[in-house]
């Protein structure tokens, strides 16, 4: 059993919105759950009840009710959800109009900028009054290629207030990698911004954008908003239009929120692209709406006196999740730029000036500080640091102990993973149950989760595929271009039909509840059979002096597959036999002589996505003489070149 961290007091239990939750649910069905995972159990059990009881709890505001939860749970994928229900995702992010802070701006710098909500209600209001103007209606495509703003909030608020279909993609992408997402979709509206700034230097977005807007021809509106505050030259950008001079001025008028049925597409969310063209993956207004408002308010405890804020970009789902804290009256706290500039101590400096109560950040990060032994909880005040949420990759039991002990003791550590294909999660926190080091605490409610064998049989207690075995409100209506579905078939049920495959590499504890996860199962290495997740590897790895990074990839040889392990070195630090003597026996103890490498090979990088995730894929394409699809749907893509030298020599060994 691994080492408990955090219990939750019976203060924190009492005060939670899911005993609240659970008091409810008690009450609406006469049941007497007591624990969480009594009331997990019926929510599985009792699927559509669920989903109601959340509907009604978290305040989903409708003008028209629905008829029923869902047609048929059997129908997997296809289940109709809320039939008959007529409602506007806007209208339940913007439910409130007050003086209550609603979005705070911390940029690099000085620059900071903050609004109401009843300023960002009349904000959205002219927008979408322009929008409209123009000829924008249901169902159009309005695109961003946007920094992490109140402007790309706004413009997300606006155009689906409309009922148009919101995508976005970061101002850190390059031009072929926007357009093999927007041109996907046929966007008509865009917005884009002058530059933006990342560690202290200011980058133009101006040529990328009008690249961007020649390569789509079905825009007939470009929106430049002025963040570096220079006099831009948008004369090279068809259509464009400073933001200023296209919101509609004077009082704000009201907003006619379009009314439509719960399954018309919000959102199109992208896959990462690293194997292909990127899958444009389209989801529910109402889906996206009640599946993150439970996890914000009862899995995150998320209340209205909170402020949050996630390190991400907008290209990101937890761009998306983060902004729905809208929908419960919080506060959401908006960084650009470089989390560790002006120096790496930036984040928790926010966090204590901001008064921050719910920080999401990365394993990458909270890895970053840890290798730099930083101790923030020492340096800073973060009493108002509640609760510390992290994704993106698996986090080892070391950098869970870390939170803990140099960033706070009394805290709530909310380890989730989902994915961009459901906009939210799988496997979640719960203020209910204990932090366990290494240990995601639970499973979502609603969610029926397995672990499966390699022979299609659920287990526990040992490692194997996630598997959802019935549907959800949030997994996608479809891809975009896919009439007949079979690209959707196939990305989620072509393993085990009838049941989604996630394509995560995980544990499930029988004597605890919690679940570990191993890495993306694209991803497992199988030397002699034997199948390893990439994070068993890296959770060794990382605690050895000297080693800034790994990436552990498979390669096929002489009939079985070998291991081979690429580091990259810290500063001052050289890849001599002893180093490699020590990861060997550090491997062999910590884990077992299936998980020692057969080469250990020094790199300079590692490969990873815009969202922070290591590209394990590419490396082994490359290894193998495969062309690598989609290079633009790296961060470094040009880390791959390396690996494409050692390719050879590995091959010839």
């Amino acid at each position: 059993m691994n080492r408990l961290l955090w219990q939750p007091s019976e203060e924190t239990k009492n005060r939670a919105n899911m005993t609240r939750f659970m008091r409810f649910v008690n009450e609406r069905y006469r049941l007497s759950c007591s624990e969480y995972d009594e009331l997990y159990r019926w929510s599985i059990e009792n699927i559509p009840e669920l989903w109601a009881a959340v509907w009604d709890f978290t305040g989903i505001e409708a003008s028209r009710g629905y008829d029923r939860v869902v047609d048929d749970l059997g129908k997997f994928p296809g289940a109709m959800w809320f039939e008959g229900a007529r409602l506007n995702f806007a209208r339940n992010l913007l439910r409130y109009s007050d003086d209550h802070p609603a979005l705070i701006f911390k940029g690099e710098g000085d620059l900071a900028a903050s609004m109401t909500y009843a300023e960002l209600h009349g904000a959205v209001a002219r927008l979408a009054k322009s929008l409209r103007a123009m000829g924008v209606k249901p169902s159009d495509r309005v695109v961003a290629y946007m920094p992490n703003l109140m402007e790309t909030v706004i413009a997300m608020l606006a155009a689906t207030s409309i009922g148009a279909i919101w995508s976005s993609c970061a101002t850190d992408l390059g031009v072929n990698a926007v357009l093999d997402r927007f041109g996907q979709i046929e966007p008509r509206v865009l917005f884009t911004v002058d530059g933006y700034l990342y560690k202290g230097k200011a980058f133009s977005s101006l040529e990328n954008a009008g690249a961007i807007a020649r390569g789509l021809p079905s825009l007939r509106k470009v929106i430049v908003i002025r963040y570096l505050g220079t006099k831009a030259d948008i004369g090279q950008i068809p259509h464009a239009v400073f933001w200023d001079d296209f919101m509609e001025g004077g009082v704000a008028p009201g907003i006619d929120f379009e009314q439509l049925p719960f399954s018309h597409p919000a959102v199109v969310m992208f896959s990462s692209g690293t194997t292909g063209k990127p899958k444009c993956i389209v989801q529910s207004a109402g889906g996206l709406l009640l599946n993150q408002r439970k996890e914000l308010m009862l899995h995150a405890d998320l209340k209205r006196e909170d402020r949050i804020m996630y390190m991400t970009t907008c290209s990101w789902m937890m761009w998306n999740w983060m902004v729905s804290a809208l929908g419960i009256g919080a506060t959401v706290v908006l960084y650009e730029g470089n989390a560790m500039h002006p120096d790496e101590y930036a984040m928790f400096r926010l966090i204590e000036n901001e008064k921050i109560s719910v920080f999401g950040t990365s394993a990458t990060f909270i890895n970053q500080c840890r290798r730099q032994g930083l101790e923030p909880g020492e340096r800073f005040d973060l009493s108002s640091l509640r609760e510390m949420c992290q994704t993106g990759s698996p986090l080892s039991a070391e950098g869970f102990e870390y939170v803990y002990r140099a960033i706070k003791r009394d805290l709530h550590f909310n380890s989730i993973s989902g994915g961009t294909d459901i906009n939210g999660c799988f496997a979640i926190g719960c203020p209910l149950v204990p932090v366990l080091a290494g240990e995601l605490q639970r499973w979502g409610l609603g969610m029926k989760m397995k672990c499966y064998s390699a022979e299609g049989r659920p287990v526990a207690d040992e490692v194997g595929e996630l598997v959802c075995e019935s549907p959800a409100p949030s997994m996608p209506l479809y891809f975009w271009n896919d009439p007949d579905g079979r690209k959707y078939r196939e990305a989620y049920f072509g393993t085990y039909p009838g049941t989604w495959r996630h394509g995560d590499y995980v544990m499930v504890h029988s004597d605890t509840g919690g679940i570990t996860f191993y890495g993306r199962s694209d991803a497992l290495l199988k030397p002699s059979g034997v199948r390893i997740g990439t994070a068993e590897i890296y959770n060794v790895i990382e605690s050895i002096e000297g080693i800034a990074d790994s990436v552990a990839v498979g390669q096929e040889w002489k009939g079985d597959q070998r291991v081979i392990l690429f580091v990259k070195l810290a500063n001052g630090h050289c890849l001599t036999d002893d180093l490699k003597r020590k990861i060997s026996t550090a491997l062999r103890e910590r884990a077992s002589p299936r998980h020692v490498p057969a080469e250990i090979i020094e790199v300079s990088d590692i490969p990873y996505t815009h969202n922070g995730k290591k590209v394990e894929v590419a490396i082994t394409a490359v290894l193998h003489g495969k062309p690598v699809l989609n290079r633009d749907a790296l961060a470094n893509p040009q880390s791959l070149d390396h690996y494409v030298g050692l390719a050879a020599v590995l091959q010839r060994e």
